[in-house]
Formats: structure tokens, sequence, C-alpha cells
């Protein structure tokens, strides 16, 4: 079963490698990656900042562009949401509290339904995070959601639910910063 799961990341790793620096635009981002057999394209992308400090940038990767934010989270199709950390205030310790304040907001402030694969998620950020470090976040259907840190697997986490929660952090209603949502849901064929 891993054998599958890690040729899929890998996969999605080399079709995705390449340097990502600056603010977000796009040429910072590039214009299509594969997700094991799935070819994705950059649907959006913007900056998250919290007090006027840009903490990060984000890149929403589609099999067709769309900026139906429902449909995209409720989608089982191959999708990607990949995060490069731009500012040396964000630690193992604010993400994990962030991604954490995320889900509870994603739940309607019950995730009790999806507390064992937050707690797989959690693990997958373990290590210290520094500036410059580069998250893929990779739906596939058949296996979950992977997590890769600079193109290393990190885990893996099984199930459309919590997917559903972990891709409402940036595209419900109440994200966690309404400009990267927009800037995520406005395609490039839209533009």
């Amino acid at each position: 079963m891993w054998k599958p799961l890690i040729l899929a990341a890998f996969a999605f790793v080399l079709a995705s490698s390449g340097a990502i620096s600056g603010h977000a635009h796009a040429a910072n981002f590039p214009p299509q990656i594969n997700a094991g057999e799935h070819r994705l394209v950059l649907n959006g992308e913007g900056a998250r900042t919290k007090a006027f400090i840009e903490l990060y940038e984000a890149a929403l990767y589609l099999t067709q562009p769309s900026n139906n934010a429902t449909e995209i989270i409720k989608g089982n199709q191959a999708m990607a949401i990949r995060i490069k950390i731009t500012s040396g205030f964000v630690s193992q310790k604010s993400l994990v509290d962030s991604l954490e304040e995320g889900f509870k907001s994603a739940s309607g402030g019950d995730a009790s339904k999806i507390r064992k694969q937050i707690q797989d998620f959690r693990k997958c950020f373990r290590e210290d995070i520094a500036k410059g470090d580069i998250f893929d976040l990779v739906y596939l259907p058949t296996h979950g959601v992977i997590v890769n840190k600079n193109g290393k697997l990190k885990g893996v986490v099984a199930g459309a639910e919590f997917k559903q929660a972990l891709f409402s952090i940036w595209l419900s209603d109440k994200p966690a910063d309404a400009t990267l949502r927009r800037a995520l849901l406005t395609t490039s064929k839209l533009r």
C-alpha cells in the first residue's frame, strides 16, 4: 500500500520542484504540476498576512480552474495547496496552532469527527519551521492528503471529510485570510 503512495508523492515532488521566492505572483508558482497521474493547474495564488506582516505565500492547484469554493471543498478529485513560509515569525508552534484554529473554524467549532486525522496531520509538522520552507498538501482521492516538506514525505492523512476541513481553512466563507481566499479563487482563466 505504501509503495504506490510514496511513488505518487515522489512524482508530485519531481513535477513540482523548483525555486519559489519573492512575493506571490505567477512567476513564483509553476503553472502546472503533476500529482501521481493527475495534471494540476495553478488556480490562484496569494499571500497570508497578519498585522501587516506576510507570513506565507500559497497557491491552489486543481484539475480544472474554478472559482467555486464550495465545489472545490466538497470535490473528490486531486488538488493541492503549496505553502511557502516567507517570514521568520512563523514557527512550528505558531503554524500548528494556526492550523488547529483553522480546523475549529472550518468545522463550525466541532472538529471531533476528524480529531484523529487532525492529530495525524499535526505529526507531519513536528520539525522546526524556517523561512523558505515549502509545504505541499496534496489530496489524492485514493490516498488522502499527502504532506511534503521541502520535497520530503512527512505523512499521509486519509479521509475526504478531513480534506474538506483542510481546504476549508483557506476557502470557506470564514477563511483564515479573506484576501488570500479571493486570490486562490481568482483563476488565471477568469482574470
